[in-house]
């Protein structure tokens, strides 16, 4: 195949299972959600809906990866494939920005805007007339009066466990750049090293993040159920902790085709494009841990 060729795959039937899978996948886990807010026990419809797409997407990322995996090998792809998988990447990277700068900016107009306003503060303070007895401070500790929304008893400290999982996180994305710098020198083995401990850091981080959340559950009363505060510090936590739990099963399988002699020190995009995607997990976290931890 010449440089100048672009490659066309044949006709595929894993789009449309990945949008079936997707489908169940939000439609259980909103229902999930609800049956929790109102204080359901026990399995229901949405947590079969919501397992069922969770095995459709495991099933179509595997197979449908393995084809693109097998077509790399195979000489497939030309350097004008290899431009539309890095834009590919930029841009769902891109996408992936926008995912959380929408939460960013949940938390950000809710402690600039709204509770300075129900505290009687800026252009909208008028609403402090709807719970004149409301203190307006962050972390809110009491929610107004009458929302049934018990505030949090204590927050996390950031100096233990969150201080803990930035260092694990910044040494895990030196340990992947010394990979990457090995694996363009053709040293397969401290590439499988340096990986293999980048993936250690990731896992390790995801264990100290659920002992975090057992300790706010159980001992701080901070959870999501406790107000703006609860809301937002756990879906901004929660799909960090999704999204490295996903990063660090990808470098998994890139260490996978690492020991299998997949990649070369010229063409390893899919070793890059984990990286790309594990320092922007990383670079999220240092945001977090700023934002939402300390200040």
């Amino acid at each position: 195949m010449t440089t100048s060729s672009y490659y066309v795959p044949d006709s595929s039937r894993w789009p449309i299972l990945a949008s079936i899978g997707l489908i169940l996948l939000a439609a259980g886990g909103g229902g999930m959600l609800n049956h929790m807010s109102a204080g359901g026990h026990g399995m229901t419809l949405p947590h079969f809906a919501f397992y069922a797409g969770a095995l459709c997407m495991s099933y179509v990322l595997f197979r449908w990866f393995s084809n693109v995996i097998s077509e790399s090998m195979a000489g497939m792809y030309s350097l004008q494939m290899d431009r539309s998988f890095r834009w590919s990447m930029c841009w769902f990277i891109f996408s992936e920005v926008m995912f959380f700068a929408a939460f960013f900016g949940a938390l950000f107009y809710v402690r600039q805007f709204a509770v300075p306003w129900l505290g009687g503060e800026g252009d909208k303070g008028v609403a402090h007339l709807l719970w004149p007895d409301f203190v307006p401070t962050w972390p809110l500790f009491n929610n107004p009066a009458g929302t049934d929304l018990p505030g949090p008893n204590q927050i996390i400290d950031p100096w233990h466990l969150p201080l803990l999982n930035t260092v694990l996180l910044i040494s895990s994305s030196v340990t992947i750049t010394f990979a990457h710098h090995a694996l363009r020198a053709m040293q397969r083995g401290r590439t499988i090293f340096w990986l293999a401990f980048t993936i250690i850091l990731g896992a390790t981080f995801v264990y100290y993040q659920i002992l975090e959340y057992v300790e706010a559950y159980g001992e701080l009363g901070l959870t999501l159920d406790s107000g703006i505060y609860g809301s937002t510090f756990f879906m901004l936590t929660g799909f960090h902790g999704v999204h490295v739990t996903l990063g660090a099963f990808i470098l998994f399988i890139m260490w996978l085709r690492i020991c299998r002699g997949h990649f070369t020190p010229d063409q390893h995009f899919g070793f890059e494009a984990a990286a790309w995607y594990w320092h922007f997990v990383d670079m999220v976290w240092i945001g977090l841990f700023i934002f939402v931890y300390i200040l």
